[in-house]
């Protein structure tokens, strides 16, 4: 079984904000496949199973706030006996311009507090990164204030594009093929 993290924060009010990217992407894949998510309150989560060709897939999105998320996944990961390296978690970038995307396994958190939290709970930070590029704040604009901020419309048109691209090759993503699936994006990306 392969775990696909979207982290994000739970509640209405911060659904169209940038820090919930890692929530709409797993939403729209969960869509695409005709799959609905269920609360599994054991887990502080909402999570959907997805058979992809035989494999299982668990979509999540924890709900116990960004910065708790490690509190959702690490139960979550003992429970299914899940390795790190089969762990995916997509997540807004603060240092990728909005339109921009890196995958990546394993390494520190950089400042994200969801990763922080992971990184605080799973046996170690193997796990593969679907970082999604959201830019800096303007100047004299708080971080905070920028990451729960609603997306512009520009911003929400290079996000569908990511997820376009991604939603092409998850399957080549979740075999573990990161720089495959990093290449055939940006081709994907530069054909639209």
């Amino acid at each position: 079984m392969k775990l696909l993290v979207g982290l994000g924060n739970p509640g209405n009010k911060y659904q169209k904000t940038r820090h919930n990217i890692g929530f709409r992407f797993v939403d729209t894949l969960a869509e695409k496949q005709g799959l609905r998510f269920a609360a599994a309150p054991r887990f502080r989560a909402e999570t959907a199973e997805w058979n992809r060709n035989g494999d299982k897939v668990l979509l999540i999105k924890p709900q116990t706030f960004m910065n708790n998320s490690g509190e959702s996944i690490a139960p979550l990961v003992r429970y299914y006996s899940i390795t790190t390296e089969n762990i995916f978690v997509v997540y807004d970038d603060l240092d990728l311009a909005a339109g921009k995307f890196r995958l990546k396994s394993g390494g520190g958190h950089g400042g994200h507090n969801g990763l922080r939290s992971l990184n605080q709970h799973l046996p170690d930070t193997g796990y593969q990164r679907v970082k999604i590029g959201i830019g800096r704040p303007p100047v004299h604009t708080d971080v905070t204030a920028w990451v729960l901020g609603k997306s512009s419309a520009d911003e929400r048109q290079q996000e569908e594009r990511i997820f376009s691209a991604l939603n092409h090759e998850i399957s080549t993503l979740l075999d573990g093929e990161l720089a495959l699936a990093s290449n055939h994006m940006h081709l994907h990306l530069q054909e639209q």
